[in-house]
Formats: C-alpha cells, sequence, structure tokens
C-alpha cells in the first residue's frame, strides 16, 4: 500500500470533522459555517463585518453568503459602526446568541471527546507537529527548490 501524504491525512480528517459539524448543525436547519461565523462575532459588542472574513480566514465572497443566509435567518443583524461611517457592525440577535451556545456547545463536546480518548502526550505531538506545518507554510518553505520532486 502506498503512503499517504500529510496532506491527504490533513484534507480527509478535516473532511470528516466537517462533516460531523454540519450533520448536527443540521439537526437546527444551520450549517457549520454558520456556526463558525456565530462564534466569531463578539455577541456584546458586535464585530465589524471588515474585521470577521480575516478573523475567520474566509474570502469575502462566501463570507457575504453566509451573513446574508445568517440575516435572512433572524441570526444577525447589521448596524452602521458610530465609530467608522464606512463599515458596518454584525450583532447577534437573541436566537443568534441562542444558536452561538449551541455551536459552541457542539465545538466543545467534540474537543473533550478528542481529549477524553486521546493522551495528552499525543495530543501535545499534534499540536507540536500541526504549529510547525503551520511556520512552514507562513514562512513560505514549501515550493523553494526549482527543481520537482521524484514522484515515485
Amino acid at each position: 500500500m502506498k503512503e499517504k501524504t500529510i496532506d491527504y491525512v490533513l484534507r480527509s480528517t478535516w473532511i470528516a470533522v466537517a462533516k460531523l459539524y454540519n450533520e448536527e448543525a443540521n439537526k437546527k436547519g444551520s450549517s457549520m459555517a454558520t456556526g463558525f461565523a456565530l462564534l466569531s462575532i463578539d455577541p456584546e459588542n458586535g464585530t465589524p463585518s471588515t474585521a470577521l472574513g480575516p478573523k475567520m480566514g474566509v474570502e469575502s465572497t462566501s463570507l457575504s453568503r453566509t451573513l446574508k443566509t445568517m440575516e435572512e435567518k433572524g441570526l444577525i443583524t447589521r448596524e452602521k459602526n458610530p465609530n467608522d461611517g464606512r463599515s458596518v457592525l454584525i450583532h447577534l440577535t437573541d436566537f443568534g446568541i441562542e444558536m452561538r451556545k449551541f455551536s459552541k456547545y457542539v465545538v466543545l463536546s467534540f474537543d473533550n471527546a478528542v481529549k477524553e480518548n486521546i493522551s495528552k502526550e499525543d495530543l501535545d505531538v499534534f499540536m507540536k507537529v500541526t504549529d510547525q506545518i503551520n511556520k512552514i507554510i507562513s514562512e513560505k518553505k514549501v515550493f523553494v527548490k526549482e527543481e520537482q520532486p521524484k514522484i515515485q
């Protein structure tokens, strides 16, 4: 059997996690993207729409669709930013706060299940490795050679 690439393992694991989150969110008529947005919005002060995309690591077009759906479902409201007339603050409605609590419960349930089934030592190694992978990516140390690796 061929060895699995790091990319494959990361992708397939994330797809499984996303599927798990979407199945839970679907029980409440929601999605993982909506849950992630709910968790990224400050429940007390709101969040500027311009800060939300970078905070979530998503493109503006995807975020615009998600926010439109959230507004239609009554999860958020958009208000002019009193400190900057050019931007909009995203605020959670009472229903949005309720759904944010559900989203937080789902994420923490997953986190706890992983911690209960994987040793602290193994999780520490996992965190260290993912930090190192992120560092390799952020320091642009991936495509530094001119020649392509030999594919077997």
